[in-house]
């Protein structure tokens, strides 16, 4: 005879305990994956910060009138008047290695900044302006931490004697950070310190809005057609088989079928953000129309009986009545697809998005690039600075995958409607 049964109390304690260890179980493993990613978020934001700042050089620069002679305001000699105020500022860098370092402080944008101050101020040869340089990327790595001095004097690959200028500038306030807005507002650009992600950031738009217009209408009309209307046969297992493997496709591969499709027989642009919206589109497809099926069977079967015997033609039973219930669901899914695309580096760099593109595309056939390839570039790149432009491009990264699936949550609740 089994004693469980005539012990009902001790059999009772007994499930209820297994039922509260599975309970904490389940909760010490999501908090422990809260907590990784937790970590990993604030590893990548603690390298990423530095990105955010740019550092400046104040100096005093004369415009000299024979920089001025014959040229132009545009063409005047704006390199030179930035090394005679910098060795003015250091006067003790006399020979030619002490000269290279001395002007190696300033990134090569300098000049231009000096020359558009010049135009945009009309300012007069003779005159002394003061103004705020960019730093190189070897100097900003010092200056904000990232860079230590090693006994030798050095930090990175800055030498010791531009060290201790780097270190006077600092005494009299005339090196200090400023929030990067180059970081936002400009391409790639082979000097870290003026490097961003705007370029990347068009070309992501551009494939996102190709992709949304061509997967959302097709994913969803497929799934309405698929679920409603088919007949159910051996063609529509096949087609439903393939649908559901095809999500489970690595990237890659779509990116293979872009390069052999899209580029090689159709002739389109190489590394344009059609081809990678097509692409993206194409493996998108097979999430959205998973999803919108699944929507759509979540309908109850008593909404579709209930408007055909109201009179109603299976199309506007279907259009009328089960789709504007399944839409949330259905734009819930589209969502993460698109999330998904977002992220995606694999099947871009396939079709040749992995460029050096500085300039912001202004079509969907120019060159561009997406942000993923971007960070996977300065990921590559052996400047160390490049280091913190690719932390800091993947907290933009993630913070956009947050506010679309945020956004797919809130459309949810706000359209859903009850039955």
């Amino acid at each position: 005879m089994n004693r469980d049964f005539l012990t009902p109390g001790k059999n009772l304690a007994r499930r209820r305990r297994f039922e509260t260890m599975f309970k904490w179980s389940g909760l010490i493993s999501i908090m422990a994956a809260l907590g990784f990613l937790v970590l990993m978020l604030a590893i990548i934001a603690g390298m990423g910060a530095g990105a955010l700042k740019q550092t400046r050089i104040a100096l005093d620069v004369k415009l000299q009138q024979d920089r001025f002679d014959g040229v132009s305001l545009e063409n005047a000699d704006y390199d030179g008047m930035l090394r005679d105020a910098l060795r003015q500022r250091f006067p003790e860098a006399r020979s030619r290695s002490q000269k290279r370092q001395l002007n190696g402080l300033l990134s090569i944008q300098a000049p231009f900044t000096l020359r558009d101050f010049v135009i945009r101020n009309s300012a007069a040869p003779g005159d002394i302006v003061r103004l705020w340089f960019i730093a190189s990327d070897d100097v900003d790595l010092y200056f904000k931490g990232s860079a230590e001095k090693t006994r030798q004097g050095n930090a990175g690959r800055l030498p010791g004697e531009a060290v201790s200028w780097v270190d006077e500038l600092k005494q009299d306030g005339s090196i200090r950070t400023f929030f990067n807005v180059t970081f936002f507002t400009a391409g790639d650009s082979r000097e870290p310190e003026l490097a961003g992600i705007f370029s990347a950031l068009a070309g992501t738009a551009l494939s996102l809005a190709i992709c949304l217009a061509i997967s959302f209408p097709v994913g969803i009309l497929s799934a309405i057609y698929l679920e409603e209307f088919v007949r159910k046969n051996s063609w529509s297992d096949f087609i439903e088989v393939n649908i559901t493997n095809l999500a489970a496709v690595p990237s890659i591969v779509f990116g293979l079928l872009g390069l052999g499709i899209f580029i090689n027989l159709f002739g389109l642009p190489r590394s344009s953000p059609l081809v990678g919206g097509l692409v993206l589109a194409l493996m998108t497809l097979p999430t959205i129309i998973i999803a919108a099926r699944a929507a759509l069977r979540s309908v109850p079967a008593s909404i579709r009986h209930g408007a055909l015997a109201l009179g109603a033609t299976p199309v506007q039973m279907v259009f009328h009545h089960v789709v504007p219930l399944a839409m949330p669901a259905m734009l819930t899914g589209a969502i993460i697809g698109m999330a998904r695309a977002l992220g995606e580096t694999a099947p871009l760099l396939m079709i040749g998005m992995v460029a050096f593109i500085v300039d912001a595309p202004d079509s969907i056939l120019a060159p561009a690039t997406a942000l993923p390839v971007q960070i996977f570039l300065w990921a590559d790149s052996p400047e160390r600075a490049f280091l913190e432009k690719a932390s800091a491009a993947i907290i933009v990264l993630v913070v956009f995958l947050i506010l679309m699936n945020l956004s797919a949550i809130i459309l949810r609740q706000k359209i859903q409607r009850k039955f």
